[in-house]
């Protein structure tokens, strides 16, 4: 299982804007449509990766989390479908069903959203202020697919709860772990 490591933009860093077709419902929409009152996530992940698997359940449980917050909450899946069709917006339509996420999966067919966000893994984490800059990038937790380690969603956990109270963004942020997105 090959890893690799998430880029670690700078913090301050603005959100990108997107227009992307959000696979559950049929619409398409922009990070200023799905942008939340008080912050926003943004993870880019995929169907098939081990280590998405890994942590699915954390991931909706922290959407939940976050739609109670008022931070709104986005999926985005850029791996080229072509070569990985697991991955197709079909397909990601049922693992959205079957893992019953309530917020958009959306799929960036060209992977322009991906390198404007410099995202480098699945999943990939990023975490935006009120003010759309960027407070936290970087890992779930420390659990891995194979490190015996419980998934506990703790690092982007304790970011969400610093940037609510409005503190500082964590000292240390670990960059994520996992599969490349499958460039074209």
């Amino acid at each position: 299982m090959a890893q690799t490591a998430s880029n670690m933009i700078p913090l301050g860093t603005l959100a990108p804007n997107f227009k992307l077709p959000d696979t559950i419902s049929g619409k398409v929409f922009s990070y200023g449509d799905l942008r939340g009152e008080k912050g926003t996530l943004v993870i880019f992940m995929c169907n098939h990766c081990p280590f998405v698997l890994h942590v699915i359940d954390e991931i909706v449980r922290i959407g939940q989390v976050c739609q109670a917050q008022q931070i709104g909450i986005v999926a985005i899946s850029s791996n080229d479908v072509i070569k990985y069709p697991q991955d197709s917006p079909e397909l990601m339509k049922a693992f959205a069903a079957k893992h019953q996420m309530d917020f958009p999966y959306l799929y960036d067919q060209s992977q322009e959203v991906a390198q404007a966000y410099d995202a480098a893994c699945t999943p990939d984490f990023f975490l935006f202020d009120k003010q759309n800059k960027l407070f936290y990038r970087g890992q779930l937790d420390d659990s891995r697919p194979s490190n015996g380690i419980p998934v506990s969603g703790y690092d982007l956990r304790q970011a969400i709860d610093l940037m609510l109270q409005g503190k500082e963004p964590p000292e240390i942020q670990k960059p994520s772990i996992g599969c490349n997105i499958k460039w074209k």
